[in-house]
């Protein structure tokens, strides 16, 4: 057996973490045994000698015989044992559990990133779909508060499978990866997922999913809810109702909505060859969707963003850009008052916003989005993470002028 693989399977089995991994309480008890004992040995050294007969008070030793025989030296020995292990324990629970300790506080246990998920498909236009269902999921997971979930934006650079996942992990700054595969064939799906705890190398959960294609919704539901089942993070109730929410039951309006994601994805991720081509397929394919089924709010939604987007960076500066991404966004409120996406993007696709955004990418140039914390990208992202946070609140109850008057105040910082 190869010596890394054995040491990976005595850390998989938790042989090293009892071995090896010291409970802080153990060390302190150790460390105040050592304090305490030390002074006693001290007091016996002083007050008692080892002869031949064994130990006796230093009084009743004759100091002449005890002279002329060899001088044992045990209880100095005992004395700079004891000083050195209290010094050695003294600087390691001081420095290097200080330093074990702040890097687990730094990655919570709940901390996560889904890794690009694998086309096991036989048609490599699959790729849309196998994208969009891992994105699903993400989307799912981030809705639970308990989570810390990492965008799909820092994990997009990763391959499917890699074998560096601690490297990984720390990079990202999260204790866990949740990776898989889709394989779709005509009208069934299977979708395999594997939670692993990165630092030990530890599946906390595994599953494999074989359903029919109109069922992917519950696959991607399940997957929310057992992770989060695996981490131990409980979900609000509202939550719960969130992550188990379907978008529409119509089939083919999820297949066109999945393939104006891919495409839209290619625009935000700034990997479109022709940005107002992709828009433009995007949008036709957003439009197709909700005409399968008209009640599709977040396909509404996504399509106001998107043509809000395009008149941000001049893609389509017309004002009918502008006007079709403010209608689609009314349209989605109509249909789902209390999707938070909704209220946002019908802020965003306001006059006075839009015109706002469209403006300060001007001054700074599109090389400055998504740039650093003071670029108006960074304030952008800040202002949609405020009002989808706080839908329930600020927008739920107020209405798209509340998400407008949050937006705009990032927007001014």
């Amino acid at each position: 057996m190869r010596i890394d693989t054995f040491f990976t399977e005595l850390k998989r089995r938790n042989v090293y973490k009892v071995a090896f991994e010291i409970p802080n309480w153990a060390v302190r008890l150790v460390v105040l045994a050592i304090v305490i004992g030390f002074p006693i040995a001290l007091v016996i050294a002083w007050a008692f000698e080892l002869t031949p007969e064994g130990l006796k008070r230093t009084e009743d030793v004759d100091l002449a015989a005890a002279a002329q025989r060899p001088r044992h030296r045990a209880w100095i020995v005992v004395v700079i044992i004891a000083g050195a292990m209290s010094l050695g324990l003294f600087m390691l629970g001081r420095y290097g559990f200080r330093e074990k300790k702040s890097v687990l506080n730094e990655t919570s246990a709940k901390s996560i990133a889904v890794l690009p998920f694998e086309n096991l498909s036989r048609d490599p236009d699959n790729a849309y779909f196998v994208d969009g269902t891992q994105d699903e999921i993400l989307t799912r997971l981030a809705k639970i508060s308990a989570l810390k979930v990492i965008s799909r934006t820092s994990t997009t650079r990763y391959t499917s499978h890699p074998d560096n996942l601690r490297q990984i992990a720390r990079e990202l700054g999260v204790a866990n990866i949740l990776e898989g595969s889709v394989q779709r064939a005509e009208g069934a799906v299977r979708v395999n997922v594997q939670l692993i705890e990165t630092e030990t190398d530890s599946h906390l959960w595994a599953e494999t999913y074989d359903r029919d294609i109109k069922n992917i919704f519950s696959v991607e539901s399940e997957i929310a809810q057992n992770v989060a089942d695996a981490l131990r993070a409980k979900l609000l109730p509202e939550e719960t109702a969130r992550v188990a929410n379907v978008p529409t039951k119509n089939p083919e309006a999820y297949d066109l909505f999945l393939k104006a994601e891919y495409f839209a994805y290619q625009i935000y991720s700034a990997t479109a060859k022709d940005p107002a081509e992709t828009a433009r397929n995007a949008a036709g394919l957003y439009e197709s969707a909700v005409g399968a089924d008209p009640n599709f709010a977040l396909a509404y939604a996504r399509l106001a963003y998107l043509k809000a987007r395009i008149y941000w960076y001049n893609t389509d500066p017309s004002p009918q850009a502008i006007d079709a991404a403010r209608k689609a966004a009314e349209r989605a409120l109509a249909l789902q008052p209390e999707l938070a996406e909704a209220h946002l993007y019908a802020s965003l696709s306001s006059h006075d916003v839009a015109d706002e955004w469209r403006l300060r990418c001007r001054q700074q140039g599109a090389s400055d989005d998504p740039g650093g914390h003071r670029s108006s990208g960074f304030r952008f992202i800040r202002a949609m993470a405020a009002c989808a946070g706080h839908a329930s609140t600020r927008c739920g109850a107020s209405g798209v002028g509340a998400c407008a008057g949050v937006v705009a105040q990032y927007l001014a910082e």
